[in-house]
C-alpha cells in the first residue's frame, strides 16, 4: 500500500463518499459517529492497556482498525466544514513550537 498525505486522505473519503457512501452525513451526525468511534479506541486501549479485562466481544478488534475509524469521521467533518488538515496540522506545529518550544525541556516532572 502507498503512503497518502492527509490531503490526498481528504480527497480518497470525499470521492467515497460521493459514490458509494452516497453522501455525507450531517455534521452534527458525524460528530456524534466520532464520539462513538472515540468511545470504541477507549474500550479497547483500557482493555489492552489498563486493568480492564478483554470480553469476548473485544478479543478480535485491532487498534489499528479503531483509529483508522476515528480519522475516517474526522476527515468526513474537516470535508464538510471545509478544513484543509494539512494546513490545520501544520500551523498547529507551529503553535506548539511557538507556545511548548521550553516548556516540556524544562518540565522538572518529564526528567
Amino acid at each position: 500500500m502507498n503512503d497518502i498525505t492527509l490531503r490526498e486522505a481528504q480527497t480518497k473519503v470525499d470521492q467515497w463518499i460521493k459514490t458509494i457512501g452516497v453522501k455525507y452525513f450531517g455534521e452534527l451526525t458525524n460528530l456524534g459517529i466520532l464520539m462513538e468511534e472515540v468511545g470504541e479506541l477507549s474500550r479497547l486501549m483500557v482493555r489492552q492497556y489498563g486493568e480492564q479485562s478483554f470480553k469476548e466481544i473485544d478479543k478480535k478488534k485491532e487498534l489499528s482498525d479503531e483509529m483508522a475509524d476515528v480519522l475516517w469521521v474526522l476527515i468526513c467533518l474537516a470535508n464538510q466544514t471545509g478544513v484543509d488538515l494539512t494546513d490545520a496540522l501544520e500551523k498547529n506545529f507551529e503553535k506548539k513550537n511557538n507556545r511548548d518550544g521550553q516548556r516540556h525541556i524544562e518540565n522538572e516532572k518529564l526528567k
